[in-house]
């Protein structure tokens, strides 16, 4: 504030300098033209300067002011919570800083604004893809049916059985996205306890084990486990995880290949599980997505092999709702990493 009234007196006392000046000598010369100078004439300069400089201040301050206050208002409609909070100061350098930094701030909002609504877009697009194929599916098969191909035992049963595998696929869908929504608000709780992460991950590959089988894909871990992991977690959510990245594993992987699970001591209290795989793996442009709803790599490929979309996403949810972290490396033509932490059991 100091700083703000020197700035504004040096400039009402220079302009009232000035003026004073000429007015002295505009006087002097009008007093020694018509009249005598004398002593008295010495007021005159002292007396116009605390005049000047009073009268000069008061406006100077009063107009500034006025304007400043037009910007803070108006900015006040923008709902600048900030500028609103703060004093008006009348100080122009202040004040330019002020307007920058609002300025910035809400080039950062509108540009964050932007990147919302196209992701917004994006992710309508999908679900409407995402829940329309198989939507159609079901509403192709039960009008052929209905325009008398059920009297064929045969074709029924078998469109009945597509139809089902339809219906089968959108309830998967919306029961994905329910839970991720969830997994958002924080509506889901999770259910920890300690368990034994090596068992899980052999339950997994039990689980899966069939799947693997037909691109003869190997499940295995990268050492012999003599010894229990004990984690602290929700078991039924972690089972989930480690199925989604499983099942990527060999959605993904190449014939013949292997998927590799491993668990290492991070720090004291921490534990890094990860899921390897010498897949096809993934463009470097597409990792920082991959955990977007729907997102897909090859829209055509990842189609034909199933599944909703939303796999990745929840995993991401769910290490996040522990309070986790989960990383991925990936090379082209060589493979791809998943890893993820977990707090040891105490």
């Amino acid at each position: 504030m100091q700083k703000t009234l020197k700035k504004s007196y040096r400039f009402a006392l220079r302009t009232a300098a000035y003026v004073t000046t000429v007015a002295s000598v505009l006087m002097a010369l009008f007093l020694y033209i018509f009249h005598s100078i004398d002593w008295e004439f010495a007021i005159f300069p002292f007396a116009c300067y605390v005049v000047c400089f009073v009268v000069i201040q008061f406006r100077v301050e009063r107009f500034i002011y006025r304007r400043v206050k037009q910007i803070y208002d108006d900015l006040t409609l923008l709902e600048s919570t900030d500028l609103r909070q703060q004093p008006i100061t009348t100080d122009m350098s202040t004040l330019t800083r002020e307007i920058d930094r609002y300025a910035n701030d809400k080039k950062i909002e509108i540009e964050t604004l932007k990147v919302r609504e196209e992701y917004r877009k994006e992710f309508l697009g999908n679900v409407s893809h995402e829940l329309k194929t198989p939507l159609f599916t079901v509403q192709g098969y039960i009008e052929t049916l209905l325009d008398g191909a059920m009297n064929d035992e045969k074709i029924r049963k078998k469109y009945l059985n597509r139809a089902s595998k339809g219906v089968e696929r959108l309830t998967y869908i919306l029961k994905d996205l329910d839970m991720i929504t969830k997994l958002e608000v924080g509506d889901l709780s999770l259910n920890r306890e300690n368990f034994d992460i090596i068992e899980l991950v052999q339950n997994v590959f039990d689980l899966f084990e069939m799947k693997a089988n037909k691109k003869k894909i190997t499940l295995t871990f990268d050492t012999d486990y003599t010894q229990p992991v004990y984690v602290f977690a929700d078991k039924e959510r972690i089972q989930q995880v480690l199925g989604n990245l499983i099942v990527n594993s060999i959605k993904y992987g190449l014939e013949r290949g292997t998927t590799e699970v491993s668990i290492e001591n991070l720090i004291k209290n921490k534990v890094i599980i990860r899921v390897t795989d010498n897949g096809e793996g993934i463009e470097k442009e597409h990792l920082s997505r991959l955990f977007e709803r729907f997102y897909r790599v090859d829209k055509s490929g990842s189609r034909k092999e199933g599944g909703s979309g939303l796999g990745l996403s929840i995993v991401k949810h769910i290490i996040e709702a522990h309070n986790e972290k989960i990383y991925i490396e990936s090379e082209p033509g060589v493979g791809s990493e998943f890893s993820f932490t977990l707090e040891k059991a105490k």
